[in-house]
Order: structure tokens, then sequence, then C-alpha cells
């Protein structure tokens, strides 16, 4: 075996993180660790999803069969099937969707902005490669054309594989799907966008830029105006220093900044949250501008979204509330504001 940097790598490929040494590791041996770690999570019949980004905890599964399991190009690509959950996919150890509880999450992701703008037109989505927010973005007869930039070509084949209910998606004579990354895009189609969508994983490994500041620049400049945008925003319980560092550095780039959430119970403490960033000054989360009916919630098989659910989603517990109002002088070298649903 070899040691490097406070990390043991066996001959059978088993990394081991030695205690209290607090150490970076390099993306490469980073992603070689968490691939390590996806199969060391699979033990005695269950996969147990652990992190260090949610130390102390762990979601487990009890697994029937292991469908796939490979690396692509840039991370570790699991799927299995669950006792009680159908498939799952797990992307470097951690639990992208499964198909019992998926609903909630590609669902609010996609209709809170949409629903949110009064005309929306065009929409980029990056990220999403099991299908899941596509399947949702289809359900809205006023889009005309959808792009999705998905860096890992290797999720969408085995989603069409293994999860085709979330991968049906493709389906849509409107999508343009785009392998490649979602930065480069926008860089070269600014002003193009009504709406972007962040279906991103966590922030370790590929997914880590996404939760920056400049990547919230490129978006904005993407825009059409009045634009609006929603990004994966991760979970109040556990990442509420990253929440907060986000609507900071947000604020003082949209003037309608809002986080919202939905429960889920295969994600961490069972909440994810959404960050949903405005152009328009004029905008007002809290109230969809466009309502589903009844027959439509119906009629399209929509599970979890409703008007009502929208609302409520920005009623935050008075802990969130607390901290995101709480003022910070510095934000990513950024003045920081007060401000949770558009307050200032």
């Amino acid at each position: 075996s070899a040691r490097v940097a406070g990390v043991e790598i066996s001959d059978r490929a088993r990394v081991k993180i030695s205690p209290g040494s607090n150490l970076h590791v390099p993306f490469g041996l980073k992603s070689l660790y968490l691939c390590c770690r996806a199969m060391d999570a699979l033990r005695n019949g269950w996969f147990s999803e652990l992190s260090p980004l949610w130390p102390g905890q762990a979601m487990s599964l009890e697994v029937e069969e292991v469908l796939y399991h490979g690396r692509s190009k840039y991370q570790d690509v699991l799927v299995f099937k669950s006792k009680t959950y159908g498939n799952v996919l797990v992307l470097d150890g951690v639990i992208q969707c499964t198909e019992r509880d998926e609903f909630s999450y590609q669902e609010m992701i996609a209709h809170l902005p949409i629903m949110s703008h009064p005309n929306p037109k065009k929409v980029l989505l990056i990220g999403g490669g099991d299908g899941g927010v596509l399947r949702e973005i289809a359900k809205h007869s006023c889009i005309e054309s959808v792009v999705q930039c998905e860096i890992d070509d290797k999720v969408i084949e085995v989603s069409k594989k293994y999860l085709p209910k979330m991968a049906c998606g493709y389906d849509n004579p409107k999508l343009t799907v785009n392998i490649g990354d979602g930065f480069d895009f926008m860089k070269k189609n600014k002003g193009s966008f009504d709406i972007i969508i962040t279906d991103s994983s966590d922030p370790i490994g590929p997914a880590e830029a996404l939760f920056q500041r400049s990547y919230y620049e490129l978006m904005k400049e993407a825009l059409r105006p009045g634009g609006i945008v929603c990004t994966q925003g991760e979970c109040m319980w556990i990442h509420l220093d990253l929440i907060r560092e986000m609507q900071g550095f947000c604020s003082s780039l949209y003037p309608q900044v809002a986080y919202s959430y939905c429960t889920i119970p295969t994600y961490p403490s069972g909440q994810i949250g959404f960050v949903l960033c405005s152009t328009n000054p004029d905008t007002n989360f809290m109230e969809p501008v466009r309502k589903f009916t009844e027959e439509e919630l119906e009629e399209l098989n929509i599970q979890y979204y409703n008007t009502d659910i929208h609302r409520a989603s920005f009623v935050l517990p008075q802990f969130v509330k607390k901290a995101l109002k709480a003022p910070q002088t510095k934000v990513n070298n950024q003045p920081q504001e007060d401000g949770q649903n558009g307050e200032k």
C-alpha cells in the first residue's frame, strides 16, 4: 500500500483517510476515494449514504440487486434496486434519486421557476441527466424550446436503461441535448433564456463550481430580460452556512432572491432546498403568476407541486429566517444585505 498526505491506498484500491488529517484531496485522488467509498457503502445487503457533507449521519436503504456499477470520466456511477424505494441512482456515493420519491424534487425545481415567470419560452437545464426535470418541463405547453447541458453522458445512458419513468423526459421533441460543460455553453449563449434550472449534485467534485458566485454571474448573463434561475439549494438542517453564503452573493447580483424547500425522504435530513433569483424586481416568488387547475394536476400526473405548496415552500422555520436575515460584513468579497423572499 501507499500513503499520500494522510490518505492510504491499499493494493485493493481501498482509500483510508487518517483521523485528524484535515486534508484537501486533489480531484483525481478524491474521485478514487469516492469510488471506493461507494462500494464500501454496500455492506450486508444495505447501502448507506456516507459523506463528509453530512458527518455523523447516513441514509440507508436495503439492497435487492446491484443493477450497474462503473466509473464515467467524471464520477462513480451506481444503480441498485432497493427493497422499498425502487431503483436508486447514486453518484460518488450520494443518492441522486429513487423511483419512489423523485417526483417531489423534480416537480418543485421545475415548476417553481416556470410558474413564477409570466411568459416563459426558452429553458436551459444544467445537469439533470436522469431526465426527471426534463419530464416536468415538458408539462408546460408554453415552453417553446429546452436545452440541456449535461457533462456526463454516462448518467443519461444508465438512466434511460434503469430509470425509464424519469428518462422519458428525453422524448420531448422540443429538447436539444448538449453533452458538455454548462459554463462554456452559457458563455456562448448570453441573453438567450427565460428560465435556467441547475439540477446539480452536492458541492463536491464536478458540481463544486455550481455553488459559487461566478456561476450565478454567468447565469445572469445568459438570461433574457426578466429571467429567472432556480438551483438546487442544499439542506437547511446541515448546510445553513452555505445557504446563507449563496443568498448573500445572489442578493448582490439579482433584485429578487428567495429560498424554498420541499420534503423528500431519501435526501439528507429528508429535506432539500432551492435558490431562486429573478432579474425582474417585481417578481414575487411566493405568489405564482400562473397556476395549474385541479384537472391539469391530475392529467399531468403532478404528485407533489400545487399552488398551495408553491406558496408554503417559501415559508421558513424561524431558525432559518433568523440565519438568512442576520447581517454579514462580507460574502465572497461583496457587502451583504439582509434579504429573504425579496426583503432587503
